[in-house]
């Protein structure tokens, strides 16, 4: 069953009104963040997770999403209703207020709602004010209430057109997103949402979330009783579990609801993931703060207790999250949350609150336990053997001040420029492609870094045994942050780092490699925008002295077209086949090259899909690959 919260009066009351909606449609991106498919996207969980906030308080058990063959997008719960009554400050319906006036929601004040994920409060209107149509439909109190919207503007008041059962309540909202705003070619992707659904239903016990494309004709349910267990249980599933059954605990402490489950396995890496509200806190934020310390002392207190640690023996927090995964969850009446994105919870008071849930309940789970707690030691005390010998071996790549042309001979190319902000790296694929980028660069302020060949898989390494490979060494010493406990992103020497490889399959395997790294052991840089690919071009395409340079096959047929017969093609598999100004104009001159910049919109889903792609399974990539397959145009002959 959903979690229920205590009856709170929800009616025109509830609904306070701070501002109006005029700008929303002459600046979208500062609402919705863009118009491309993200905009898309975040149109539908804006409607989404206002009923996701009914189940919050307990009025929902059940939402219906239909992306309909012409694209208009249906969403359907069965919470309370949007109150249909007159709004005393506006004058007007209190549906009417919703929909047309930006920050008019019950989810400001202390009425309404208990819990809500919407920070800003601008989900439905904003939504309004992006479609090129609307329409709500309320069932409540026996009768159906409906408003047309166009533009955002009501076409006409808020009117009774039918009745309903006395036991029928709920909310429909249709939408169809104004082509006018938004990028032409961007579509929803049923994949993304389906994950995202599957996302909220694990945060959400006992909420059944439906997602149905008609346009495709798929249809995907999920319902999980066993909630954040259950998402701990699917993190894993292609893992070894070190004990079988994953801690949980739930506790209703005064400031906030928490949740936690956790199961270790035996990877190195360490896959934390936090939600407030059930938005997903990247950053971390207090309640990470409070879990993090509570593990630790939790484990240290209970070995000593028990005589699997000697008195003089600690664990440190790196050593009892390595191979952890573990979901922090936490619903709150005021969540504050640090910048727009939403992206670390500042509530100073959750803190401590999830501190004692997880102190309490995790101590008597080890006590309930004993099997599974040694194993969990064992696990700990091992990733501190190894943590030590990654100390040694780090002492060799310490950067210390200033990284000098000598630590690195034969290896990295440096700039000139001394301020990090001014400064890039480009990460390059063997000494062929290093030497023409360290010809074609601007030495300035680009750095070269060639790498030998495929560096270590680091998804199946621990940490004393990564800093032994001689090409993982030398771009950590280079980047001047250090791994581990000591990995400090403010020293790093490049504001931007660029993976410069091959556009063939085995550049690709070894930009994967790389990524894995910086995603396993670097993750903040990518959370900060440091980390770039560079899209070099596949085919030159030339017709006497006119050429052009051109990234995908539909350019090529486009440029040949235009060209006529007498082009000729030219295919670069690598990128020491072009000289080192063709290098520069194309993939190096910041005026016309193309960089992709790294980012992770769904740390949950990065987190799968390296498990996936770089992991010990094999099956899961197996099917990956078989499923993808059609997928791909080999061009690479």
């Amino acid at each position: 069953m959903v979690t229920t919260t205590k009856p709170v009066e929800y009616g025109a009351a509830s609904i306070q009104v701070l501002e109006g909606l005029e700008a929303v449609r002459r600046r979208p991106g500062m609402y919705i963040g863009s118009t491309d498919q993200r905009g898309l996207h975040h149109l539908v969980r804006e409607i989404v997770d206002n009923s996701v906030d009914e189940a919050l308080g307990g009025h929902c058990d059940t939402i219906v999403t239909t992306i309909g063959a012409d694209n208009v997008i249906t969403v359907v719960d069965n919470g309370r209703g949007i109150p249909v009554d007159k709004h005393q400050k506006a004058n007007k319906s209190a549906l009417e207020v919703i929909m047309t006036v930006l920050h008019a929601g019950g989810k400001f004040g202390g009425g309404g709602y208990k819990v809500s994920g919407g920070l800003h409060g601008v989900g439905a209107s904003v939504v309004n004010a992006l479609s090129e149509w609307c329409q709500v439909e309320v069932r409540r109190s026996g009768k159906v209430y409906r408003q047309d919207y166009k533009r955002g503007k009501p076409v006409a008041a808020v009117k009774a057109v039918g009745t309903c059962g006395p036991e029928e309540h709920g909310t429909t909202t249709r939408f169809f997103a104004d082509t006018d705003i938004f990028v032409a070619g961007h579509d929803y992707d049923f994949t993304w949402l389906s994950q995202w659904f599957r996302e909220t239903a694990y945060l959400t016990k006992g909420l059944k979330l439906t997602l149905i494309d008609e346009r495709i004709d798929q249809e995907v349910t999920f319902f999980f009783e066993g909630g954040i267990v259950s998402f701990v249980r699917h993190l894993n599933r292609n893992r070894n579990a070190v004990h079988e059954k994953p801690f949980y605990v739930q506790r209703e402490m005064p400031t906030c609801l928490v949740e936690v489950a956790l199961q270790y396995n035996d990877s190195y890496g360490e896959s934390t993931h936090t939600f407030a509200n059930n938005i997903s806190t990247i950053d971390g934020g207090t309640h990470l703060s409070g879990f993090k310390s509570a593990l630790t002392r939790t484990i240290n207190d209970y070995g000593k207790k028990n005589g699997l640690l000697k008195p003089d023996e600690s664990l440190s927090g790196e050593d009892v999250r390595e191979g952890l995964t573990a979901i922090v969850s936490v619903k709150l009446a005021e969540p504050q949350f640090e910048g727009q994105t939403k992206g670390k919870l500042g509530n100073a008071e959750v803190a401590g609150a999830v501190q004692t849930a997880v102190n309490d309940g995790l101590n008597a789970f080890l006590e309930e336990t004993p099997q599974a707690a040694r194993r969990i030691i064992e696990k700990c005390l091992n990733a501190s053997r190894a943590r030590e010998a990654a100390r040694k071996a780090r002492e060799l790549v310490q950067r210390k001040g200033g990284l000098e042309s000598f630590s690195l001979p034969g290896k990295l190319a440096d700039c000139t420029e001394r301020d990090p902000a001014r400064a890039e790296l480009y990460i390059v694929e063997g000494d062929s492609a290093g030497g023409t980028a360290k010809q074609g660069r601007d030495r300035r302020f680009q750095a070269i870094l060639p790498l030998r060949g495929k560096i270590l898989n680091v998804e199946r390494a621990r940490l004393d045994k990564m800093l032994q490979n001689n090409e993982i060494r030398t771009l950590i010493t280079a980047l001047g942050t250090s791994v581990g406990d000591q990995f400090d992103p403010s020293r790093l020497r490049y504001h931007r780092v660029i993976v410069m490889t091959d556009a063939d399959h085995d550049g690709a395997h070894i930009r994967t490699l790389i990524l894995t790294f910086f995603f396993r052991h670097m993750e903040q840089l990518i959370l900060d925008g440091r980390i770039f690919i560079a899209q070099p071009p596949l085919y030159r395409v030339k017709a006497g002295k006119e050429e052009r340079w051109v990234y995908t096959e539909e350019q090529r047929l486009a440029a040949q077209s235009e060209l006529g017969d007498r082009s000729e093609v030219q295919r670069y598999k690598g990128l020491g086949e072009m000289n080192a100004s063709q290098l520069w104009e194309t993939t190096m001159d910041p005026a016309n090259r193309t960089l992709m910049q790294v980012n992770v919109e769904d740390s949950v889903g990065a987190d799968e899909t390296f498990d996936m792609l770089m992991g010990s399974a094999v099956p899961p990539r197996k099917k990956f690959i078989q499923t993808h397959a059609r997928e791909v145009v080999d061009i690479d002959l």
